[in-house]
Order: structure tokens, then sequence, then C-alpha cells
């Protein structure tokens, strides 16, 4: 983490209208619970966050599973490849023990199912961090 011990995020989603509510809510419900967080990126498919986790070098990846490109189980391999001290979570609709299995393979750290309480992603997220 930096200096500041503020967790800087990579928000990757290829729904333009998630990754802004996420951009949006994270920070805001995280400054009102006292965990506060910084948005460093957006990605729009796997292939765009790998290049911009090697680039900004986030704390954490909170990322789809399901996207066009590249999906999240390649990139969280990817970048797990590259940056073994960068976690991911997996930010998904899907919540069947398989996709579970699959993100675990792939060296995911965490796993959400959309439509969970802000709250509980942000304690998520610090709970990962």
């Amino acid at each position: 983490m930096t200096a500041s011990n503020v967790p800087r995020l990579l928000i990757v989603d290829d729904r333009a209208q998630v990754r802004h509510e996420l951009c949006t809510v994270l920070p805001l419900a995280g400054e009102l619970a006292g965990l506060p967080l910084e948005i460093i990126g957006e990605a729009r498919d796997g292939q765009e966050a790998v290049e911009l986790a090697k680039t900004l070098h986030p704390d954490l990846v909170l990322m789809d599973l399901e996207m066009p490109v590249l999906d999240g189980y390649a990139a969280a391999r990817q970048i797990k490849a590259a940056l073994p001290s960068i976690r991911v979570i997996a930010l998904t609709v899907h919540d069947e023990a398989l996709a579970r299995r699959r993100a675990s393979q792939a060296g995911v750290d965490g796993f959400i199912v959309k439509g969970e309480p802000i709250r509980a992603i942000i304690q998520t997220i610090h709970s990962i961090i």
C-alpha cells in the first residue's frame, strides 16, 4: 500500500455504468465507514486491466470475470504472474461453485457477488489488503 495506507484500486468491468457507479460510490462509502479507498484507474476488459495494472501498480484490482477480449480469469492469472503483490477480487454475478473454483485457480484473492451491500465490498477490500 501507499505511504498513506489508503488502498489504491483498479476497477475492471465491461459495463461503463458499473465502473462509473463503483468509482463514485466506493470512495464515498469507504470514507463514511472510516475505511478510505482511492480509485486510480478503470479498465473495460481483461487485456486493458493487465496493461493498467503493470503501469499503475494498484494495491487491488476489483474485476468482473465475464468480459470480452480477455476474461477476468485469464487477466487475474496474468496480473498475479507479473505482479504477485497485487490483490485481485472477483466481482461477478456468478455465485456458483464452478466460478469460485475457477477464480481461485486463477489466483483471485477474494470473491464478491454483484448486488452485495456496498459496506460488504468495502470490508472485503480492507480484509484482503
